[in-house]
């Protein structure tokens, strides 16, 4: 169960991270979000997802039942961020002035 949550959300989580950046490059805001957190997030949900596909990590489905703390961990840990940056981007567009 764990492991197949995980592998699909974590490219779930990736994809939402990538649409996160492109909206924020249309606000013009002051804070650059996308550099801040939003591609070190990329980064980490990006090296997680190529350990998931590679071959050397194929044979670590146990290892995904067995730590399921640490993997939990992970998603929420990418949830949350997306979350939270879901809710600066409503406030950036709330201030943001109207043309």
């Amino acid at each position: 169960m764990v492991d197949r949550v995980y592998k699909a959300d974590i490219p779930a989580l990736r994809k939402a991270l990538e649409d996160l950046r492109e909206e924020f490059s249309h606000l013009g805001s002051t804070t650059d979000w996308a550099k801040l957190r939003i591609e070190p997030l990329l980064e980490h949900a990006r090296t997680l997802e190529r350990l998931l596909k590679s071959r050397t990590q194929a044979h670590a489905a146990s290892r995904l039942r067995r730590g399921v703390e640490m993997f939990h961990a992970d998603l929420v840990y990418l949830r949350t961020n997306v979350r939270g940056l879901r809710t600066v981007l409503r406030a950036e567009k709330r201030l943001r002035p109207r043309r």
